[in-house]
């Protein structure tokens, strides 16, 4: 990789280092505006970062996908400035993803950027002693994203966030159902219980082991349930199922809580979710806290603060569901 410089001065670029083997220029401006200064000294495990020299951030991709970029924007316009960024793409290759790492270790390199599943990986298997931050990866405990050197942000909503805004707003609803492959969910199932219990909600899960059982369970669910809870689980909702299970829904007259603005579109009544500039936003400030030594490693994965809340006003009127006024502040996005 070529030599970096030793310091920055007028508009930092990004250098993107592809599958190829070539190195491209970008500027800042074309990704997003830088808008935290960077100074001081910070230590992080064992190295320490001297600020008054350019810091060296390297961007690991898993992939090049629009939601990675979209990360990647958020993550430029609240970055420390006056670094170098390098962004290095696996294009899905884990093979590949050994040769970039091995780059990343041999450089001038203080912070990994790691994003999605892939990328945060290798990272962990590859990169020991840089201090690294995943991204756009689910469930990073269920692949053990919790090194000494690493931590991120998290794309799901913390669930007590979730059942606090589900009480505000269906204040007088309290059976809530969910679907869910044992094999997947369950701890999350029971993660949820103290929550759901605590803002007056029964929370009873429907197990699912196959694609096949998915319309039985629904059909017990909307026969004893007041709302249907949509969490992510690849057994439950496939191309297939997703369509069935919100019709069904509506048919039943039960609303349906989903976790991403598609599911609002398709018809269920909200969807809480997190936009992926956001995630990338919440990355670049925890970048530079982590360079500024205000966090010091190990450190837990920190969520997303600002929301996504989308509404269908179409399905909330079929339903008979009158949301209170107030709570038109905090909508993002109507269907």
């Amino acid at each position: 990789m070529p030599t970096r410089p030793c310091g920055v001065t007028g508009t930092t670029g990004m250098r993107i280092f592809n599958h190829t083997g070539r190195v491209s220029n970008v500027p800042l401006s074309a990704i997003g505006p830088s808008i935290l200064g960077l100074t001081g000294l910070a230590c992080s495990l064992s190295l320490c970062v001297s600020l008054a020299a350019a810091t060296d951030i390297a961007i690991l991709k898993s992939s090049e996908i629009a939601a990675y970029d979209d990360a990647v924007k958020g993550f430029m316009a609240t970055a420390p400035t006056g670094a170098t960024y390098t962004e290095y793409n696996l294009r899905g290759d884990l093979e590949l993803g050994k040769k970039l790492a091995k780059k990343i270790r041999t450089s001038d390199t203080s912070l990994v950027v790691a994003v999605g599943l892939k990328a945060a990986l290798t990272a962990k298997q590859q990169i020991s002693d840089i201090p690294t931050i995943f991204m756009m990866v689910l469930d990073p405990q269920k692949h053990q994203l919790n090194g000494a050197n690493m931590t991120g942000t998290l794309l799901e909503i913390p669930v007590d966030r979730q059942l606090k805004l589900l009480r505000t707003f269906l204040p007088t609803k309290h059976r809530l159902g969910v679907l869910y492959d044992p094999t997947k969910t369950s701890a999350r199932i029971k993660d949820a219980e103290p929550y759901a219990a605590a803002n007056d909600f029964q929370l009873q899960g429907f197990p699912v082991a196959s694609e096949k059982d998915v319309p039985q369970q629904l059909h017990a669910l909307l026969d004893k349930g007041e709302v249907l809870w949509l969490m992510p689980d690849s057994t439950v909702l496939t191309d297939e199922s997703i369509r069935f299970i919100l019709e069904s829904a509506l048919a039943q007259r039960v609303p349906v809580i989903g976790f991403s603005p598609e599911f609002t579109r398709l018809g269920a009544l909200l969807s809480l979710s997190v936009n992926y500039s956001e995630v990338g936003r919440e990355t670049g400030l925890l970048a530079k806290r982590i360079l500024d030594g205000e966090r010091i490693m190990p450190l837990k994965p920190v969520p997303v603060e600002r929301l996504k809340i989308t509404v269908n006003p179409k399905t909330a009127r079929y339903l008979g569901i009158i949301f209170p006024t107030e709570l038109n502040s905090i909508i993002d996005e109507t269907y």
